[in-house]
């Protein structure tokens, strides 16, 4: 039994020496990239219940198998334009902590396993997104994922969602 548990804890230095899995997601041009291990499933975008005096980024909440669910525009909080809801606009359903929170992105792409050599130190200024919440840019070939710690994002008092806690 302890050999096991051995072999469990060891698990994680594997995955790291073997690269970290992100899912790829986009918003207007850009793409990025999230912890995969974040991610508990992609829905496809439906109506949510607004909240009154939550922020604009924040749609509103759904129920999702008896458990109430904020979801956030990543749009509207990056400031990229109005937002379009057409058939390939997904709800990212994230675990955060001890929190789920779904995430409104234009479209998911792919999972991708990024090595630690293919993942670059985040520029100073640029992309819409607050740089704090960007922890370096992922490439593959010519493609290029801003690759976000979304548990920082989410869990920054900025976004309103301690506020909105269910627990």
């Amino acid at each position: 039994m302890v050999q096991a548990a051995q072999t469990i804890s060891s698990a994680p230095g594997e995955a790291e020496a073997a690269g970290n899995e992100y899912l790829a997601f986009t918003l207007g041009q850009e793409e990025y990239g999230i912890d995969i291990l974040k991610v508990q499933e992609i829905r496809g975008y439906e109506t949510v219940t607004r909240i009154a005096s939550a922020p604009d980024f924040i749609k509103g909440i759904v129920n999702l198998r008896g458990i109430i669910v904020p979801v956030v525009d990543m749009r509207i909080k990056f400031n990229l334009g109005t937002p379009t809801y057409d058939q390939f606009t997904v709800v990212i359903i994230l675990n955060i902590g001890s929190r789920v929170v779904g995430m409104v992105v234009d479209s998911v792409s792919d999972v991708t396993t990024l090595q630690p050599e293919q993942i670059k130190p985040a520029p100073g200024m640029g992309s819409g997104v607050d740089v704090d919440y960007v922890t370096g840019l992922g490439t593959i070939d010519a493609r290029m994922l801003i690759l976000i710690d979304i548990e920082k994002l989410m869990g920054d008092p900025s976004m309103g969602l301690n506020t909105l806690q269910t627990d």
